[in-house]
């Protein structure tokens, strides 16, 4: 049997260094983040200086849809075992091995994939490896849901966003510096090493499968009945604990960083035509800017644990849209670094603590027996609108002008603070419990289902 849950709590400076859920979050954040940007931007980098046109390296982008398509395959993941795996390490980590293992073997094949010559083979092992890193990215966020309390769901993501970034750095400059030392192949290679990372975490986290209520068997099901209601269930549960509230939640989460997509395709445009070049920009944007997130990350999470989610989440809102008047601003003057970093420094801290706050909200409207759907249907939820419509933010700029632009783009946080005052304390349980669960829960966080304790559980614990 499973301890037995303990007293909710705060967190604690020491739990740190006492608590491991912390140390092996930021190794499988690290895994997550390892293989976005050997699709994105170290990807298209390759393809650009092996001479592809870039009208075919356009085209290419689209190898990664299946990160903001995963909510399609979330219910397998969710429902099905892996088979061998899933009896001797659970669900959650035997998926977690299973698609590390798999981004292992596509980097390899993009490693020995030469765009000149076997351009198709390279963008079949990019897909697949996007469809392999996506569904880690959905299986990890179930663990990570299922091994905190609501107290703890903002360290745990703070700590998640650290690891994501640390990959985002080793896939970033690392890959470009080991390709000018030694090539592709081996740059590759060594990202395909790094995913062990990942999957060694994989094997030390405790097992926090989510029981799931009893469904009595039915004769004569077929699979494809077993399939709609593996879709239908997370759904209908979260109609059911939020009923009409739950269509502005979701409205909520299209548009909460929907400001940032629209401004971030434009972010790069904007430097090259202020006059930066590539070794300004990436020195500000790439190096300091993302140390600047990260403190933008772990400040999210104290907001979190001391001022509780719905303060925290009108905060983020806030912060994320006025934050791209930095850019209005530094697109009316002079190109200077310093002005540069200011807006660096304003942009990056503001998006990533609203990011760490989506996370926290979406983690907190899930049930832990759908939790793995439910979150993958809310992150795909919020980047799918922004991604969709940022393809005119071209069109925009072109006729407004920069400055227009970003001023536009932060006043579409006016809507996104209305419904954070509308649905933003919504919590899906009934008024009978809502009560009692607000009188202990002091921190101003709330629970959902089943609570978990802020304290580590023994392997299997339910």
């Amino acid at each position: 049997m499973g301890n037995q849950p303990q007293a909710m709590r705060r967190f604690r400076l020491r739990d740190i260094v006492e608590d491991r859920r912390i140390v092996l979050m930021l190794a499988l954040g690290f895994s997550s983040g390892l293989p976005l940007l050997l699709v994105l931007g170290t990807f298209t980098l390759r393809l650009a200086f092996s001479d592809i046109d870039v009208r075919a390296i356009g085209l290419f982008s689209y190898v990664a849809l299946p990160y903001s398509l995963k909510f399609l395959w979330a219910p397998a993941i969710d429902r099905i075992n892996v088979p061998v795996l899933g009896r001797r390490l659970g669900r959650r980590r035997a998926w977690m091995v299973t698609t590390q293992a798999a981004v292992a073997l596509c980097l390899i094949l993009m490693a020995f994939s030469d765009p000149k010559t076997n351009l198709a083979l390279l963008g079949l092992g990019a897909f697949l490896m996007a469809f392999c890193a996506a569904s880690q990215d959905v299986v990890i966020d179930g663990w990570r849901i299922d091994a905190a309390g609501s107290d703890f769901q903002g360290i745990l993501a703070a700590t998640s966003n650290l690891g994501y970034r640390l990959g985002l750095i080793a896939a970033g400059a690392g890959a470009l510096f080991i390709a000018a030392a030694g090539g592709w192949t081996l740059a590759y290679l060594i990202m395909a090493a790094l995913m062990l990372v990942g999957m060694v975490a994989a094997l030390l986290a405790p097992a926090f499968d989510s029981a799931r209520p009893a469904v009595i068997a039915t004769a004569g099901r077929s699979r494809l009945w077993s399939i709609r209601r593996a879709v239908s269930e997370p759904l209908t549960e979260l109609h059911g604990r939020f009923g009409g509230a739950l269509w502005g939640i979701l409205v909520l989460v299209a548009l909460y960083r929907l400001p940032d997509f629209l401004s971030g395709v434009m972010a790069s445009p904007l430097y090259r035509t202020l006059g930066f070049d590539l070794k300004e920009i990436a020195t500000v944007t790439k190096l300091y800017g993302i140390w600047v997130g990260i403190a933008g990350g772990f400040a999210g999470g104290w907001a979190l644990a001391r001022l509780g989610l719905f303060p925290t989440l009108l905060l983020g809102a806030f912060l994320a849209a006025a934050s791209h008047l930095a850019f209005a601003w530094l697109s009316a003057g002079a190109p200077e670094i310093w002005r540069l970093t200011v807006a660096i420094s304003i942009e990056n801290f503001c998006g990533s603590f609203a990011g760490i706050v989506l996370i926290a909200y979406m983690s907190s409207l899930t049930s832990p027996a759908y939790a793995a759907t439910q979150y993958a249907l809310f992150s795909s939820l919020y980047a799918l609108p922004g991604k969709l419509i940022a393809g005119a933010s071209g069109f925009i700029v072109a006729a407004i002008g920069y400055p227009a632009f970003f001023v536009l783009t932060s006043l579409v946080g006016i809507p996104v603070l209305a419904l954070c005052l509308a649905v933003g304390r919504r919590n899906g349980q009934p008024a009978a419990e809502a009560a009692p669960a607000q009188a202990t829960n002091t921190a101003g966080n709330r629970s959902t289902g089943a609570e978990l304790p802020s304290t580590a559980r023994a392997p299997g614990a339910a």
